[in-house]
């Protein structure tokens, strides 16, 4: 099956719509919501489940011979449902991405909905709720920040310029990050979708980000991608295709960065 761009847009439509909703019901909730660790490195509140399912309602309303991947499933796994047919249409969903920061009531958390097509992502949405930021991109349309055209930006590695990395590095430290931090602006937002975004709208110069899962980064990544920057995973190989029929949570170390500095920094990276 071939996407056209009215398929698109109407997809497109869709997820703004699921994003928009769990947003508010997030935002609602988020002096209420109850919390557990659903691994030794995950948490989870009943937000993140009650968004996930106002998410899949919204597109099986829209779309219902789609698949779905999305990261709360029963007993700490993933929820996965594939698709009808042989369309090879993916929605890959993360309803609350940073859900550490939304039990402490920190209000950088976002909304991520992606969807991929033959192994690639082909549209992207990331929503934060508290300051009703929304960033699209679908086909070859132009990303877009709350309907302003955005693009990746075209500077260098310098002290005054920001790149998003992570927080927790429960293997150690490697020597690359304290490098950046005598380099960058190094921010951990804790939110990966956000990081992306930022890299998209041109905030950020890269985002480094340590062991994603699929829904982490399929929205962001088009986001970044469609702003006219490069991502790969750390050694600088592509990501994509994804066999969306096999995978099953999966981790892949991503960059995302302007074309300037996206080989400078792959080599930073692997110069251990």
């Amino acid at each position: 099956m071939t996407l056209d761009n009215k398929d698109l847009r109407k997809f497109l439509e869709a997820a703004v719509v699921a994003a928009r909703l769990a947003g508010q019901y997030a935002l609602e909730h988020i002096n209420y919501t109850k919390t557990i660790a659903k691994s030794d490195t995950e948490l989870v509140t009943d937000a993140d489940t009650r968004c996930q399912q106002i998410i899949i309602d919204t597109i099986m309303q829209n779309c219902p011979e789609h698949g779905i991947v999305a990261e709360e499933g029963k007993a700490g796994g993933i929820f996965k449902q594939p698709p009808r047919g042989n369309n090879d249409i993916w929605w890959v969903i993360d309803p609350i991405d940073g859900t550490n920061n939304y039990s402490q009531r920190i209000m950088n958390f976002a909304v991520s909905i992606g969807i991929i097509h033959q192994g690639k992502p082909v549209l992207g949405v990331v929503f934060e709720p508290s300051t009703d930021s929304m960033f699209t991109a679908a086909g070859d349309a132009p990303p877009q920040y709350n309907d302003v055209r955005i693009e990746v930006n075209n500077r260098d590695i310098a002290l005054f310029e920001t790149i998003g990395i992570e927080s927790i590095f429960t293997d150690g430290v490697p020597s690359w990050i304290t490098y950046l931090m005598k380099t960058l602006r190094c921010r951990g937002l804790g939110t990966t979708a956000m990081h992306l975004a930022y890299v998209a709208k041109g905030s950020f110069l890269a985002a480094a980000v340590q062991k994603p899962k699929l829904w982490d980064i399929a929205a962001g990544a088009f986001l970044v991608q469609s702003a006219g920057g490069i991502v790969t995973d750390w050694k600088g190989n592509p990501i994509w295709p994804v066999d969306m029929s096999t995978y099953n949570g999966g981790v892949f170390n991503t960059l995302a960065a302007n074309k300037k500095v996206h080989k400078k920094l792959i080599e930073i990276i692997n110069a251990e």
